[in-house]
């Protein structure tokens, strides 16, 4: 490995926080969350806004191709068109990896269908419902030629991405990668699959999900369709966030959702990003903190083992839901954002107990099904 600084230039997203930087900061500001509910208005979900939608339908008119893609993929590009406006690439010899812990999973739910009910599928099946491509078809949309990386390590995916980006940066193989994560989640079967495991929430007020809320006696995880990319760099630049700190682990664990009551995956990861940036405390953590119960309280006590000093805790997950595998990356956004306008966004369920003046450090975490952690710590050159 070289010794080389990785820098995180733009980031692009779209959610239900919107899809522009100033729009997406001030309702991140506002802290007002807009679930919508279906299914007779049982089920809050976070969805795209009718413009959003509109962009993407735009997407999949350009060709034949495209009109086959999942919203997944179709995320991605989008995104991917964004971020590309906003950097000024100076190769086409970039890598791509992005996470999605589902994949083409509406495409490929409707093709199951259809295979079902008549015994045949559609031509383009097999291509449009792989989990790869989600990241191919964005390297072809935008013309470059580095590796084209899609992967699941389920709710950790996105920052796994930046992990492989990370070495892939510091071995000098390349100067430029885009990293991230797409999700598009919201179909019957998969928020069903998160319902059997008892997870989803049943509330019905504004704050379905109450992701920090520590008293909560029920489980609030819901889901959010999202799609978010950043593009780091080894090349300096004064206005960059520096990428100082990774870590990652996995605990064995009893069953395949559970965590250990003190999240030792996440300690682990915490420590050995403290450790890579060389530095033993940090301004502020967004957390994973999916709105469950023992998930909440997990990452809690892990952090609490970690820092002597509590830093600031946030989370965005109340705001725009549970984005599956792209949930990393729009934390990696927030954190970016709090960084750049030196604010730190609070979590209504969670009292903090100090306030520095100069936010310089956030640390970010991921951990999903499996154990996995990943912990990265973002450093302002401002200060």
């Amino acid at each position: 490995m070289t010794k080389e600084n990785i820098y995180l230039y733009p980031t692009a997203s779209l959610s239900a926080l919107g899809s522009y930087d100033q729009e997406i900061w001030e309702n991140t500001k506002k802290g007002r969350p807009e679930f919508q509910y279906f299914e007779n208005g049982k089920t809050p979900v976070s969805v795209l806004s009718e413009d959003q939608q509109n962009e993407l339908k735009k997407i999949s008119q350009e060709n034949r191709h495209y009109n086959h893609l999942d919203k997944t993929a179709l995320m991605a590009i989008a995104a991917g068109r964004a971020l590309a406006e906003k950097s000024s690439f100076k190769t086409n010899k970039i890598g791509i990896n992005i996470g999605s812990s589902r994949g083409a999973t509406e495409r490929f739910e409707k093709a199951h269908e259809c295979f079902l009910a008549k015994g045949e599928l559609p031509f383009s099946t097999s291509p449009t419902t792989t989990l790869g491509n989600i990241a191919t078809n964005l390297a072809q949309d935008l013309g470059l030629q580095g590796p084209a990386i899609s992967h699941s390590i389920t709710c950790s995916s996105a920052l796994h991405a930046l992990l492989n980006a990370y070495a892939f940066l510091k071995s000098g193989m390349l100067s430029d990668f885009i990293i991230g994560g797409a999700e598009a989640p919201l179909t019957g079967f998969t928020i069903e699959q998160m319902r059997v495991l008892k997870l989803y929430s049943k509330r019905k007020d504004n704050f379905p999900c109450r992701s920090l809320d520590f008293l909560k006696t029920d489980n609030t995880l819901v889901l959010g369709e999202a799609a978010s990319l950043a593009h780091l760099s080894t090349v300096p630049s004064e206005d960059a966030i520096k990428v100082v700190g990774m870590g990652y682990a996995t605990e064995q664990i009893s069953h395949s959702i559970s965590l250990s009551a003190d999240a030792k995956c996440l300690q682990r990861s915490m420590k050995m990003a403290l450790t890579d940036a060389g530095i033993d405390s940090v301004d502020a953590v967004v957390m994973h903190a999916p709105g469950t119960v023992k998930g909440d309280k997990s990452e809690l006590n892990a952090i609490k083992k970690v820092f002597s000093k509590m830093p600031l805790l946030t989370t965005n997950k109340w705001l725009i839901g549970h984005t599956f595998g792209a949930s990393g990356a729009m934390s990696l956004e927030m954190a970016v954002m709090m960084l750049h306008h030196n604010q730190f966004i609070p979590n209504p369920f969670y009292n903090n107990e100090n306030s520095p003046e100069r936010l310089k450090s956030v640390m970010v975490n991921a951990v999903g099904f499996g154990g996995n952690a990943i912990s990265v710590i973002l450093k302002s050159q401002s200060f």
